[in-house]
């Protein structure tokens, strides 16, 4: 790791010089690690490469900027960068590209992403914080183009609340909000509406954040002409250029070869970002891609020779290394030498990486060779055996496919044979899966105890005549407890400040609390979801409000592709405990009535997505929720803000469980399954039945991830012997999920005396006015008839056909 000094401020020449050479080593280092790469992903040994090379010098620059408590929210071409910050060795960079699933080999992400994705550790291995003040940090990349400016938002916006919000125990995550959130995206990427989204909040909101713009004329092979107006991003942006009058960004332009100016300029950005909090953004021009875009093609083909000549002349390593010798900082000769060293070194890390990487694998390889060897005598397909183990065998660079894949098919040659070596196999097999298993698969959710499934139940309590109040009065007085309690909670999202949400749920807590914690924001939403991210992963506890649930769809691919992959990409070394309040379920046509839940279920692996029937439910979610590690969706019920609920006398301490089904009526005839404001439709309908002798046991799902973690729903069919699924989403979505989650997961198959019925909307929208909701989702004249028709076919005389 180099030192950064203070380039600005009187040091001596020799001092200068060394400086300026450590540098130029990282670049060289750098620009050798991306051309063996590419080696190595040619010669099959590594899957993917994509790499920094032309991009060394602004890197370097941006690092003398970058501070212990920043932190980087960047794309998949910043390896200079974290090597010149002492976060990224060689051999880490290589493990990275072998996907090395060793944490300690491979911190960055243990191999579940390919290589030039970084990140830091956030978190002790209890899950507890370390002190991100007196760190460098970067929060963990993601491939999909201009998805990490979102985050950059949040992460600036934290500076500022931890400047200006007071109460808020930050000694492990600010000092005093100097710190700067540092942004780097590629220049094709500027034309993703991401990127602009984020440019507008963060001129609006007046965080520090400094982005870069690696600009090298090409997003793979389409020139700037075909991206970008005028060709030239902070051109077409000078519209957000801050002055006398007006806040906005400080927008500064300097030559990506130009090692001078990039430090000064980097400095200057720093200064502005730090001090003044204004964000700014540094258009970094005149870059190259000397190895094109990835491993996956040659840049020759859609550059002419023109450009590659370009390119060749302004390296930004090249221009560095003649400045340096134009300058007297060293001459030719000893660049070589340098040069030569830094090759050696890296080939050597190199292949210690390789080595380290393909020991225990090895080692496996040889632990099966030795079963099969003992297999084989005792089997009559012997002959077969023998050939798995010598093809095994003959593997130089086994993967643990090759192994676990000999292991199996060997299996099968022994189906019908019983002898004790057969069993070794079997155990070998299945030990091996359960050590290797989770190197691919933990850390989706918290596995610390503040996992959110285990955060205990606490039920509301009444006193004798509770008041009966609005259910959004519920929501309100719970709020105002959790920000009274939670310094670090605050609140934002469309009409969420001033009026206090467009359903009165905050009334009056900004003025309680402040436009900071309490907050209006443009219509954005992948910003606020954004927001949120880089505020939870600095140790605040953010609730991003999304208007309504069908707006969610424009912040899904930030809640998919970021926020459910936080603690899983990191193998639990940072976390984003952000809570998603939305709204949704039945109410007024196509989109204020959404329930796309099948859609939100299969991308938000990793979140947990809850479904209260009631405000009261809602409110103890929130309270659980703020006692745990895990992000989530809670969806309110939109048309139950007006409808009465008796107010608990203990509100502030009530705990809805996370993953726990709730039997809302007792029955012995079918169990009914439904959740959100369906489930109240379901109630009422499971009351009509009784008239005619239908006993329906009814169960509130709660929560669809996780799914009724302790199988109560089988229990229930165990005694029913009978099931139907009622869901408002479209037909194959969250109904789907539901029953493959009793039928298979729970096994309830085995208990059924009636085929399990789901009773879902329409495929379509559902349609407005009066008797939209009525031919689009289940009524209760649906449900009624679904039920009495399941209860026909098991007793047609006590039960004569409806209709």
């Amino acid at each position: 790791m180099h030192t950064i000094p203070d380039l600005k401020n009187n040091i001596s020449f020799e001092d200068f010089k060394t400086e300026v050479l450590n540098d130029y080593e990282i670049a060289v280092k750098s620009r050798e690690c991306s051309l063996l790469g590419r080696r190595e992903v040619l010669t099959g040994k590594a899957k993917f490469g994509i790499f920094g090379d032309g991009k060394e010098v602004p890197q370097l620059a941006m690092a003398k900027a970058f501070k212990k408590g920043d932190w980087r929210s960047g794309y998949y071409r910043d390896q200079t960068f974290m090597m010149a910050l002492g976060e990224l060795t060689i051999e880490q960079f290589f493990a990275g590209l072998y996907a090395n699933t060793d944490l300690e080999l491979e911190p960055m992400s243990a191999g579940r992403q390919m290589g030039g994705h970084f990140a830091t550790h956030s978190l002790n291995s209890d899950g507890s914080w370390k002190n991100l003040a007196k760190q460098y940090n970067s929060s963990a990349d993601i491939s999909p183009t201009s998805a990490q400016m979102p985050r950059l938002l949040g992460l600036a916006q934290a500076s500022k609340v931890f400047r200006q919000v007071e109460g808020i125990n930050a000694s492990n995550f600010s000092i005093n909000g100097n710190e700067v959130a540092w942004g780097t995206i590629g220049n094709a990427s500027t034309s993703e509406g991401l990127f602009f989204e984020t440019i507008n909040a963060a001129g609006v909101l007046q965080v520090p954040l400094i982005i870069s713009i690696w600009d090298d004329e090409y997003g793979i092979s389409v020139h700037a002409k075909h991206q970008t107006t005028k060709e030239n991003i902070s051109e077409i942006l000078k519209g957000f250029q801050r002055n006398d009058k007006q806040k906005g960004f400080e927008i500064l332009r300097v030559k990506g070869w130009n090692y001078a100016n990039l430090v000064e300029t980097y400095q200057e950005a720093a200064v502005i970002a730090r001090e003044e909090h204004v964000p700014v953004l540094i258009h970094v021009l005149e870059l190259t891609q000397p190895q094109g875009h990835s491993t996956s093609g040659s840049h020759e083909r859609y550059k002419n020779a023109e450009r590659l000549a370009w390119e060749a002349n302004h390296d930004c390593n090249a221009k560095m290394r003649e400045w340096i010798i134009e300058s007297g900082i060293a001459t030719n000769e000893s660049l070589l030498e340098i040069e030569r060293t830094i090759k050696r070194e890296v080939r050597e890390a190199k292949k210690n990486a390789w080595n380290t990487f393909l020991k225990p694998v090895l080692k496996e390889q040889g632990e099966l060779v030795s079963i099969l060897k003992q297999v084989a005598p005792q089997s009559a397909n012997g002959i077969f055996i023998e050939k798995i183990k010598d093809n095994l065998a003959a593997i130089d660079e086994p993967t643990r496919k090759d192994i676990l894949s000999s292991a199996r098919k060997t299996l099968v040659h022994i189906i019908k044979e019983s002898f004790p070596e057969k069993e070794l196999l079997s155990n070998w097999i299945n030990k091996a899966f359960e050590n290797i298993q989770p190197n691919f698969s933990s850390h989706l959710y918290s596995e610390t105890n503040r996992s959110n499934i285990l955060i205990k139940e606490v039920k509301p309590t009444y006193d004798e005549n509770a008041e009966l109040v609005d259910g959004r009065i519920i929501l309100r007085d719970n709020f105002d407890s959790i920000f009274s309690n939670y310094p670090e909670a605050l609140i934002f999202g469309e009409d969420t400040g001033n009026i206090g949400d467009v359903n009165q749920g905050l009334e009056g807590l900004q003025e309680k609390y402040g436009e900071l914690r309490v907050a209006d924001v443009g219509i954005r939403e992948a910003t606020i979801v954004g927001q949120g991210i880089g505020m939870s992963l600095r140790g605040l506890r953010p609730i991003a409000e999304i208007q309504y649930l069908d707006y969610i769809l424009y912040a899904i691919q930030i809640i998919s592709d970021d926020l459910a992959t936080t603690h899983y990409r990191t193998k639990g070394k940072q976390k984003a405990p952000l809570i998603i309040r939305t709204r949704g379920h039945r109410l007024e046509g196509i989109w204020h009535s959404g329930s796309q839940m099948g859609g939100i279920l299969n991308l938000v692996r990793g979140v947990n997505v809850l479904v209260p029937r009631s405000m009261t439910k809602a409110a103890g979610f929130y309270n659980t929720l703020l006692k745990g590690d895990d992000p989530a969706i809670v969806v309110e019920c939109l048309n139950g803000y007006r409808l009465k609920e008796r107010k608990p006398n203990n509100l502030n301490a009530i705990q809805t469980p996370i993953g726990v089904v709730e039997t809302v009526k007792e029955g012995a005839d079918i169990t009914l399954v439904s959740y959100g404001s369906t489930l109240r439709i379901v109630e009422q309908v499971a009351k009509d039945l009784m008239a005619l002798g239908i006993d329906a046991e009814v169960i509130d799902v709660q929560s669809l991830l996780p799914f009724d973690l302790n199988h109560d729903i089988v229990k229930s069919i165990k005694k029913t012997n009978r099931l139907m699924v009622i869901d408002e989403d479209v037909p194959g979505g969250a109904s789907a999920y539901i029953l493959n989650e009793i039928l298979n997961v729970q096994n309830a198959y085995q208990y059924l005396d009636s085929q399990p019925k789901t009773l879902t909307a329409k495929a379509h929208r559902p349609a407005y006015g009066n008797d939209g909701d009525y031919f689009s989702k289940p009524s209760a004249d649906d449900i009624f008839e679904a039920v009495y028709g399941v209860m026909h076919e098991v007793n047609p005389s006590i039960f004569p056909k409806l209709r």
